[in-house]
């Protein structure tokens, strides 16, 4: 609530909602608690643990009323449950380095990442938690390609618990009219007269499969289909919110029975959990009103681990939640697998399809690879038009897109040499690149930075973030940097996007390197002069699945750039040039 103490009974009676304007208290009582809450200690929340807030402040996470104690976080990890046995998959906590500025019995401000004020906390709780054993736990894998795991890795190892006083909500410009609180959402479905409602989850655009899937789903129960998608945080490389909103509006506007459907925006941090995740989506959507919900094959997947295997079996979270839908309230509508028949023109389930049918379908991959990265609008039989070319207008041809080249090697290995052949090579090809070498970087941005792993990670996450906006805007970026350690590189894609991140490993002997070394540094660090020295006394922890490994003995500068052009090329990240004649 606003400038109200939250119980855990005042959620489980009614989930605050109402008008986001209404705050519940004079506005002179709310004003004393914001210059109250102005002197105090405070602590910058990530994006992260402000999706969480706000659903914690609006009751889409009862009957939670805070962040998780140390009881509730630690049977919410073994057992799936809060202390008090109430079903609740996936631990909210808000973890804290242990030099925070938090004390027991004592209150602190939370603040967004704009500094801006939303709540004061009562420290009732610290305790330390272990990445692994969350990570082993709900996501089931220590594995960093899953993108959760990697962010666990920067997150304080100290969680916060206490009583909340929410005084603001975070700030949405986009989308007002779309973003229902809990309450808000119960009372529009109930004005659309139909007891049973069906939920969507999505943090994709819909296709018509999708399509046809969610209107049987609302026939079906004879009810309503709230289509919910998730714009807080999903995947890295998803669709932004933005365009995605943007689709289904034009989908309800124009090919939904007008009273049978409903669309609100969720601000979810996903956790890409799988099996835990759809439970705990269909807890959420449960506060919504909502008795049933839809769950499709890989489910809130991460997708593919290092291995190359998907993390989650295809019906790990369908047969989760059928077992638990009784008790939470929300009956599984399981999501079938559907194909277009040509010689039909309408969508049928695969396990109805009699034998030798004439059937197409698009995979994910081609929809990415053969339409909107070749500047080709998807078929009408796939897409509705009005989608098809909203999508085509925020995805550009992929010879437009970004794409981050992240060289990584041992000092010497030849990851500047390469990437400076590299970047002259790209011109030809009318494409110009920003190329953020390792040292020219520490000069400036970096500049103060140590070697020690704390600053290392740090100069290397500054080269990611700065990387990714440049990639987000369309720009070809090239990163030479030794990037010793697997995990903030794995980050560092993240950051920038699965389909936009080439890693080149430039595997180089470490006898090499010293034998380049021309400013002597390997020497120094061999009689002790220099500590920490990646490859002497720091490890250097090789890619296990880089996209590119170059050989600089058996191969020159020259030879290993135009190996890239070709990579870059294949992908379709350059356009292939024209062969000139002159016969």
């Amino acid at each position: 609530m606003f400038g109200v103490s939250m119980t855990r009974s005042d959620f489980l009676i009614s989930p605050y909602g109402g008008s986001l304007v209404d705050l519940r208290v004079p506005s002179e009582a709310l004003a004393a608690r914001r210059d109250y809450a102005y002197k105090l200690p405070s602590i910058q929340l990530s994006h992260r643990a402000v999706c969480d807030l706000e659903l914690l402040a609006t009751g889409a996470f009862s009957p939670l009323d805070r962040f998780m104690g140390q009881a509730d976080f630690q049977r919410v990890i073994d057992e799936m449950r809060l202390a008090d046995g109430t079903l609740f998959p996936i631990p909210i906590t808000l973890p804290v380095p242990p030099d925070a500025n938090s004390h027991l019995d004592s209150d602190i401000a939370l603040r967004d990442e704009q500094n801006n004020l939303l709540a004061i906390m009562t420290i009732e709780e610290i305790y330390p938690w272990d990445r692994d054993e969350v990570a082993r736990k709900v996501l089931g894998t220590l594995d960093i390609r899953h993108p959760l795991v990697v962010e666990m890795a920067r997150w304080g190892r100290m969680n916060l618990s206490g009583s909340l006083e929410v005084l603001a909500l975070p700030r949405h410009y986009d989308f007002q009219e779309l973003r229902l609180t809990p309450e808000q959402t119960r009372r529009a479905l109930e004005r659309l007269g139909h007891p049973n409602v069906v939920a969507f989850q999505t943090r994709n655009p819909l296709h018509r499969v999708h399509e046809e899937l969610t209107k049987r789903a609302a026939a079906e129960i004879d009810g309503t289909l709230l289509l919910h998608p998730s714009v807080g945080m999903t995947k890295p490389g998803d669709v932004d919110h933005y365009t995605r909103v943007r689709t289904y509006r034009a989908l309800i506007n124009n090919y939904y029975e007008r009273g049978r459907v409903m669309l609100s925006l969720l601000p979810l941090a996903m956790r890409m959990a799988g099996p835990r995740e759809a439970l705990w989506h269909a807890i959420i959507r449960r506060n919504h009103g909502v008795n049933h919900f839809i769950v499709g094959r890989d489910h809130a997947s991460p997708g593919l681990d290092s291995t190359g295997k998907p993390f989650y079996g295809p019906y790990d979270a369908q047969e989760l939640l059928e077992r638990h839908s009784e008790e939470i309230g929300v009956r599984l509508v399981p999501f079938h697998e559907f194909v277009y028949l040509p010689d039909e023109n309408r969508y049928e389930q695969v396990s109805k399809i009699q034998p030798g049918t004439r059937t197409a379908s698009i995979s994910g991959t081609q929809v990415r690879d053969d339409y909107l990265n070749q500047g080709r609008l998807l078929p009408a039989w796939f897409t509705r038009p009005e989608v098809a070319e909203i999508l085509a207008e925020a995805y550009p041809p992929r010879h437009r897109q970004g794409v981050c080249v992240w060289f990584t090697g041992l000092s010497g290995s030849g990851k500047s040499t390469t990437a400076e052949v590299l970047e002259l090579l790209l011109l030809e090809y009318g494409r110009r690149a920003t190329v953020l070498d390792g040292d020219v970087v520490r000069t400036h941005l970096s500049k103060g930075l140590g070697f020690s792993k704390e600053d290392r990670d740090t100069n290397i996450r500054r080269i990611g973030y700065v990387a990714a906006e440049l990639a987000r805007q369309g720009g070809l970026v090239i990163c030479a940097a030794v990037s010793p350690y697997r995990t903030i590189r794995e980050e560092v894609r993240s950051m920038v996007g699965e389909d936009q991140f080439v890693e080149v490993f430039v595997n180089t002997p470490l006898d090499e390197c010293e034998r380049r070394d021309t400013k002597g540094m390997y020497a120094k660090a061999r009689r002790g002069e220099i500590k920490a020295f990646t490859g002497i006394d720091d490890p250097y922890e090789a890619p296990l699945n880089a996209e590119i490994v170059l050989d600089t003995l058996a191969n020159t500068p020259e030879s290993n750039a135009r190996r890239i052009i070709d990579y870059l090329a294949s992908a379709g990240f350059l356009r292939m040039l024209e062969q000139v004649s002159f016969v």
